[in-house]
């Protein structure tokens, strides 16, 4: 079989893994618009220490992943100054930029044919393959190409955000909130290798207009991020990379596939950065669609069994995301109470978990909320 993809992120990579491997006749052919060293973003962060669906579905892959992982067993709120450390939210991370170094490599292994720093404008590239992948992100040439199909709508949140790396090495996934004049900001920041940590910032449209960001340099705001959290930054520097301030926008699409032609990952559906699974959901559905094509004998029956499989599972997810960033949009509002009520609101806030799960999952965290809610 001949199978294009396009985008070679985490998703596109991986499935292009999985396709060779199984049968070394597959022509993969995969074309990248950047070059291979080259990645929007620091860090990436998995939530839950265990990453078993990747061990199961190719350990060769996983050894060298699991190898550059960052792992920490607790979260952490820091509202008022006032650090609350949540128990038994377990997450680890990585560079983005090592995970597709490692995943091009495994590909070059297995005869994946890549080519970087292409740019397509239509599939006429592909247009003897017998499956064509949109794996090309938020951005999908192949997506927009045949949107008439994919029928793809998007809501653009409120809140601004701009994406940072830091020198300063945090010692768990934290959340960290503050306020100036302007208004109020949070960052949310994990440490993605030994040396470095992933640092983004929001704020709602009101802070971003008040605090002129507008009218600032990718510099200027650079510094200006560095100033509202230099308590928690201890003298160490923001770190940017094409780091400017942009909108959410949640991608859904009520059509999967048209043809010989399917997406996945973020040309799919995004996840939002809130509850740090869109690389996971890229990984897993590459992993479905490995499957349904292996196991069933024509193309286009594979795509809609990795639709009818897939899909129920992600518009769950979808809404428990949706969830998040809800609370996200209106943080400000939530910001007189005191840290740990705070905190709990946020561990709350999807909906997924009543108060006597949480006693088991994070018992120490609830203990400390419950005995804050019997002095009061």
């Amino acid at each position: 079989m001949k199978i294009g993809i396009v985008g070679g992120g985490p998703g596109g990579l991986y499935l292009a893994l999985l396709l060779k491997k199984h049968d070394p006749s597959h022509e993969v052919r995969l074309v990248e618009q950047n070059p291979p060293d080259a990645t929007y973003g620091w860090g990436i962060v998995f939530s839950g220490r265990a990453l078993s669906f990747l061990e199961e579905t190719d350990p060769d892959s996983f050894a060298d992943i699991d190898r550059c992982l960052e792992r920490w067993d607790d979260q952490a709120i820091v509202h008022r100054d006032q650090k609350v450390v949540i128990d038994g939210f377990g997450f680890s991370g990585m560079s983005r930029l090592e995970l597709l170094r490692i995943l091009q490599e495994h590909c070059r292994r297995h005869g994946v044919q890549m080519r970087f720093q292409q740019r397509l404008t239509d599939l006429s590239l592909f247009r003897d393959c017998d499956l064509v992948v949109g794996a090309d992100g938020v951005n999908s040439v192949v997506r927009d190409l045949y949107a008439a199909h994919f029928q793809p709508s998007a809501e653009v949140l409120t809140n601004k955000y701009v994406w940072y790396g830091t020198t300063k090495v945090f010692d768990m996934l934290t959340l960290t909130f503050r306020t100036n004049e302007h208004g109020a900001f949070v960052a949310h920041h994990y440490r993605h290798s030994p040396h470095q940590s992933t640092f983004v910032v929001e704020c709602d449209a009101e802070t971003w207009a008040n605090a002129g960001f507008a009218f600032m340099s990718e510099e200027e705001s650079r510094a200006y991020c560095e100033r509202v959290f230099a308590p928690d930054l201890d003298g160490h520097p923001l770190l940017s990379n094409r780091s400017l301030w942009i909108n959410y926008r949640a991608i859904t699409n009520q059509r999967w596939s048209y043809r010989n032609i399917v997406l996945l990952g973020d040309a799919l559906r995004t996840v939002h950065f809130s509850i740090g699974s869109g690389t996971r959901m890229a990984l897993e559905d590459a992993i479905h669609l490995f499957h349904a094509l292996r196991d069933t004998p024509d193309v286009p029956t594979a795509l809609q069994r990795f639709e009818e499989t897939r899909r129920p599972g992600v518009e769950r997810f979808l809404g428990v995301a949706a969830r998040s960033f809800v609370w996200y949009e209106h943080f400000r509002d939530k910001l007189h109470l005191d840290p740990l009520p705070f905190a709990y609101d946020y561990v709350m806030r999807t909906g997924l978990i009543e108060h006597a799960k949480l006693r088991e999952r994070s018992p120490r965290f609830a203990a400390a909320y419950e005995a804050y809610m019997a002095s009061r």
